[in-house]
This record gives structure tokens, sequence and C-alpha cells, in this order.
């Protein structure tokens, strides 16, 4: 990297050439991801990847992985199913759906599927905009991707990313071993993308 190169970096300039997210990239990793949902992700990336030192290589390839199993290659930024799926939600403590329909009004949105009223006001207060009272906003590729870094940090992925641990970064997104699979083969996808 040339002095300009680190200069950069350090003083929170552009990433490297070879970790920049384009919209370019983000198709090579999911070649079906839809324009609106792959541009918007691109768009704010690298700005919100380094205020939440996602600035390496294996955490980014991880968070990028994840995500594109999470939005089904880019095509998505809401959870697939209907009302009658959605009530599955219905009633859950552990999520905060304690009236009736937050079942149904607080599903899986974003990036990284934000579920849940307690989760949706939560992530809502650190992103600064209220999706308890607008969850559809939860659904917006920026918002998305603001809620998917403050995610990120909080439940501290980085140490799993850096392990290079894709079945311990799949806990700590989905809670269990949901699509390791895939997320493993988007993992490897990625790291031929950003070398």
């Amino acid at each position: 990297m040339s002095f300009r190169g680190i200069v950069s970096s350090i003083f929170g300039g552009s990433p490297p050439a070879a970790l920049a997210v384009t919209g370019e990239r983000l198709l090579r990793l999911a070649p079906a991801g839809r324009a609106g949902i792959v541009e918007g992700i691109a768009q704010r990336f690298d700005a919100l990847a380094r205020q939440h030192d996602v600035d390496t290589r294996l955490r980014l390839c991880h968070f990028l992985a994840q995500a594109a199993h999470e939005t089904d290659g880019f095509r998505t930024l809401a959870e697939y199913g209907g009302p009658g799926y959605f009530l599955r939600y219905e009633g859950r403590q552990d999520l905060g759906n304690v009236q009736a329909g937050d079942g149904i009004r607080y599903h899986g949105r974003g990036i990284f599927q934000l579920t849940g009223r307690a989760n949706y006001r939560r992530f809502g207060r650190i992103v600064g905009i209220d999706l308890e009272a607008e969850p559809e906003r939860a659904g917006e590729p920026a918002i998305s991707l603001a809620v998917a870094f403050a995610y990120w940090r909080e439940r501290a992925i980085n140490p799993a990313a850096d392990a290079d641990d894709v079945a311990a970064v799949t806990r700590l997104i989905n809670g269990g071993r949901n699509g390791l699979a895939e997320r493993t083969r988007y993992l490897e996808k990625a790291k031929g993308v950003w070398t």
C-alpha cells in the first residue's frame, strides 16, 4: 500500500481498493441481487464499515457472506412469508412482542432480518430512527445497513470473524446453524472477490 493509502486508512479515508465494497463486487458475490438493494448497500458500506471496525478482509468477507445469505443474495430486505407465517412470532416475550399483532408487524426485515418489537425499539434508538413506530423503514437499504452494523458491533462479532469461524459468526447472527452450508459458500466466494 502506498504512503497515501496508509495515511488515508489511518485517518478515515477510503479503504484500500482491495477492500472497497462496490455494486459490481456485490453482484460478483450474489449475481441475482436487486439493483436497488445492491446500490443502497454499496453507497454507504465503506463509511459504516470503518466506523464499526469491519476493516479487515476477514471481517468484511464474513459480514457480506452473512448479509448475502440473510437477504437471499441481496434480493430482499424482508423475511419471506405472509401474515400466517409471521404468527409464529406472536406473543414471543423474548422478542418483546407483547401486543396483539406484534408478530406480523415486527417480522424480519433488513440485512440481518431484525425481528421483534424489542429489537426494533433497541436498534432504532441506536441508529436514531423510531423503528418501533415505523417498522417498515427497517427494510430500507440505508437504514438496514446501519442496523446491520450496529447489530454486528453489539454482538461483538469481529473476534469470530478474525478467527475465520463461520459457525460462530452464524450463531451470533442467527442464533444457531441455520443455512451454514450456504453461508460458508458465500464466505468462500467473498474471499475470491475481496482478495
